[in-house]
């Protein structure tokens, strides 16, 4: 099943914004103590997030008055519409909890189904680029999948298998599964790991070596007209706000996995609009033929994650769904991806110093480090339907599946039992 992603950005009664904290705060809490299966009963949404922003605590020196808003992110299964409808049926209640502080929610004693719906999709704002670390994997199949993963492991762990050849393993492995009704599905529902496109990936890069001279020009331009005059970030952690950063360790670190909110301000300049759209148009078509399979640029951590633009592209929001923890993540992208992260944010304001568009920025780790947590933004609520399972967990255990079904020789069986 394919999966989405979408950003819905409703403005905020002003005078309500406290009333609307406190709400979240609250519905965070119990969502702590189990309440938010308004959202696991729905068994379709992988990730989901309450973020206010422009309510008084702003990123680095914003001086311009703006009026407080609230942004929902739903990454999930399944077309947006029938997404927003069973969300508006089926989570009624925290919805309503929720949105009532916003402007022209529909009233409490007259809202339906119909207008939650009609009032979600009407705020609705384009994704720039998005990134999915599990495609194709539902919800219900990676819960499954784990079940199944779960009950192999039990099943090898409640004997000895001295003497016993991988392929005999294996075989009483698939022998075993497939005796137990639970997971009769097995023989009816085929799945395959996602590949690498190489026909796309060579036709990007065809494309890209016709663009080459424009991509040089954009460069230089960039380089000699722009970068030169760019105010950059020079704080380092010890010099930022000790308060906000207590705000937002406060949200950190419950499970597994963690999340990431971040909002900056676009650079003035169509060049600049133009070369964050390239990189953009760049990221999904690598995110579309190579990074398939659970790494996005060699980072093995990334459950979702994705790039937004709004207020006529002036602003960029980044979210991200991440195993491990917020130290170890971005250390994780200044290693491997410290370019591609370089080449999208020199594009917003005050960023580390960059040379040639994807030079310098990222790489400079201790402001990029700093840079990250002072744009950073307290995420109010976060859902996740699968705390416990890593992106690597996750794939691996699709491949058990995929591997289960099939006859085996002695080196592969073998291959089989290390996934376990």
């Amino acid at each position: 099943m394919k999966q989405n992603s979408t950003t819905i950005l409703v403005p905020v009664i002003p005078e309500k914004v406290q009333d609307l904290l406190d709400q979240l705060v609250e519905i965070k809490r119990n969502s702590q103590e189990g309440i938010s299966k308004e959202f696991d009963s729905l068994s379709i949404i992988h990730y989901a997030r309450w973020v206010v922003i422009d309510h008084g605590k702003s990123w680095i020196d914003d001086e311009q008055k703006r009026n407080p808003k609230l942004l929902f992110v739903i990454d999930y299964d399944g077309e947006e519409g029938e997404m927003l409808h069973k969300v508006s049926e089926n989570s009624s209640t925290i919805l309503d909890l929720v949105y009532v502080f916003c402007e022209n929610y529909p009233p409490l004693n007259t809202v339906t189904t119909a207008s939650r719906k009609a009032y979600l999709e009407s705020h609705v704002i384009k994704d720039a680029a998005v990134y999915i670390g599990a495609p194709g994997r539902s919800v219900l199949q990676i819960r499954k999948e784990k079940k199944l993963r779960d009950f192999i492991r039990d099943f090898v762990d409640s004997r000895t298998w001295e003497d016993v050849s991988p392929e005999t393993v294996h075989k009483k492995i698939k022998d075993q599964v497939l005796s137990n009704p639970e997971f009769a599905y097995l023989k009816g529902e085929r799945v395959r790991m996602p590949r690498i496109n190489y026909f796309g990936v060579v036709l990007l890069g065809v494309c890209l070596l016709a663009l080459l001279p424009f991509i040089l020009v954009l460069v230089l331009i960039v380089h000699f007209f722009y970068e030169r005059k760019d105010e950059n970030f020079t704080k380092k952690r010890s010099q930022l706000d000790d308060e906000f950063l207590t705000d937002l360790e406060k949200y950190e670190d419950f499970k597994n996995q963690n999340q990431f909110t971040q909002l900056v301000d676009m650079k003035e300049g169509t060049i600049r609009l133009i070369a964050i759209k390239f990189m953009f148009l760049l990221s999904n078509f690598l995110i579309k033929f190579i990074f398939t399979q659970g790494k996005l640029m060699g980072i093995p951590t990334i459950h979702f994650a994705k790039w937004v633009m709004f207020e006529k592209n002036s602003r960029v929001l980044f979210f991200s769904n991440f195993d491990g923890s917020w130290q170890q993540y971005l250390g994780d992208f200044i290693d491997n991806s410290g370019w591609g992260l370089t080449g999208i944010f020199s594009n917003t304001k005050v960023f580390p110093k960059t040379n040639f568009l994807i030079t310098g920025g990222a790489y400079k780790e201790e402001y990029f480090l700093a840079w990250s947590r002072n744009s950073e933004l307290v995420t109010n609520f976060w859902y996740t339907a699968y705390p416990d399972l890593s992106i690597k967990n996750v794939n691996n255990n699709t491949r058990i599946r995929v591997q289960l079904m099939k006859t085996l020789s002695k080196r592969r069986a073998a291959k089989f039992l290390k996934l376990l």
